[in-house]
């Protein structure tokens, strides 16, 4: 009863503000949009971050958004957020016929199996269909291969994946040599699929992966700034050597 009291009062507020803030009445599905991806950048930060108040404070933005777009539906007469709430619950109901009906499942790779078999049946024309067409490029390369695996099209062992990697390293060297400058894009293309690839099989999330080292970067960067600010210097005015003994500094302080 708690549960349904508090969301209530979120429905409530909503419905407040959309009568009542000239800012909430003005806004649209489009102007939402931007605003949505942001949101889920930021718990995607706090995620990366393990930081829980902050993880508590972007679902709910999130939740909130879900709520906007409900309204703003309810009020175009195409859905209203119980619409919403059932459609999931009946889409989960449906994907989870080992919980729900009667079929057995071994472990979660036949569950996630099943899983893409029924929305086969549900009309979807192919498995890669579900991969959204705007997400970023690393993070859809794990989608569409994680996707693809569901078809048995996988390797048998991570070290047929690592001699992949290897092989495109090769092929981006040998490209790199002659100066094509669209064959490079391609076969580093090639090098950063593999890589997802392998870090799949080493149970990675290769986009998580690649902003913890952005984060770290950051870090030991803006601390040789700080380190040459005490030496009266800017980076600007010092040698790759004497930088370098900077980010060595940074690095043994755990930057």
């Amino acid at each position: 009863m708690e549960k349904t009291a508090t969301f209530d009062r979120l429905l409530q507020i909503m419905d407040d503000l959309r009568e009542k803030c000239p800012w909430d009445r003005k806004q649209t599905i489009q102007t939402l949009r931007q605003l949505t991806i942001e949101e889920t950048y930021e718990l995607a930060d706090a995620i990366t971050e393990e930081d829980w108040k902050s993880i508590k404070e972007e679902l709910g933005d999130i939740l909130l958004h879900i709520v906007f777009y409900a309204k703003i539906g309810s009020e175009k007469q195409q859905f209203d957020i119980n619409d919403v709430i059932n459609g999931v619950c009946d889409k989960l109901i449906t994907r989870h016929p080992h919980i729900y009906g009667d079929v057995k499942v071994q472990d979660e790779e036949e569950v996630k199996l099943n899983w893409e078999k029924i929305k086969l049946k549900e009309g979807k024309k192919s498995v890669l269909s579900g991969v959204p067409v705007s997400l970023p490029a690393l993070v859809k390369a794990m989608r569409l291969q994680e996707k693809a695996k569901q078809t048995g099209f996988e390797w048998d062992n991570t070290s047929q994946v690592w001699d992949k990697v290897k092989e495109e390293v090769n092929e981006l060297e040998e490209v790199v040599n002659t100066g094509d400058q669209d064959a490079i894009e391609a076969e580093f293309g090639d090098v950063m699929f593999s890589l997802v690839n392998y870090s799949r099989f080493l149970n990675i999330d290769a986009e998580n992966a690649l902003e913890r080292t952005n984060k770290k970067f950051q870090r030991r960067f803006q601390h040789m700034e700080a380190l040459a600010l005490e030496q009266g210097r800017r980076l600007n005015d010092m040698n790759l050597t004497e930088m370098d003994t900077l980010w060595n500094k940074a690095k043994e302080l755990g930057m």
